[in-house]
């Protein structure tokens, strides 16, 4: 059986007792340090709104920066 699974390590002391489990040959620790990749944020929030809803909240952002730069 060979799973693959990914963890985030969430206390400090589990560092070590991942790695005794890998000197107990129980274990393989693939990668240490590791991010997940950024994800650009129109990426994230692609669909999220309808086209309507888009160009609404647009046009609300574009009023408020003016209001912004008439202070």
């Amino acid at each position: 059986m060979n799973n693959v699974m990914l963890i985030q390590v969430t206390n400090q002391k589990a560092v070590q007792l991942l790695h005794d489990l890998e000197d107990l040959n129980l274990i393989k620790v693939l990668r240490e340090h590791t991010n997940p990749p950024a994800v650009k944020l129109s990426e994230k929030y692609k669909g999220v709104f309808s086209k309507d809803d888009a160009r609404d909240f647009d046009l609300h952002t574009q009023t408020m920066r003016g209001e912004w730069d008439n202070i």
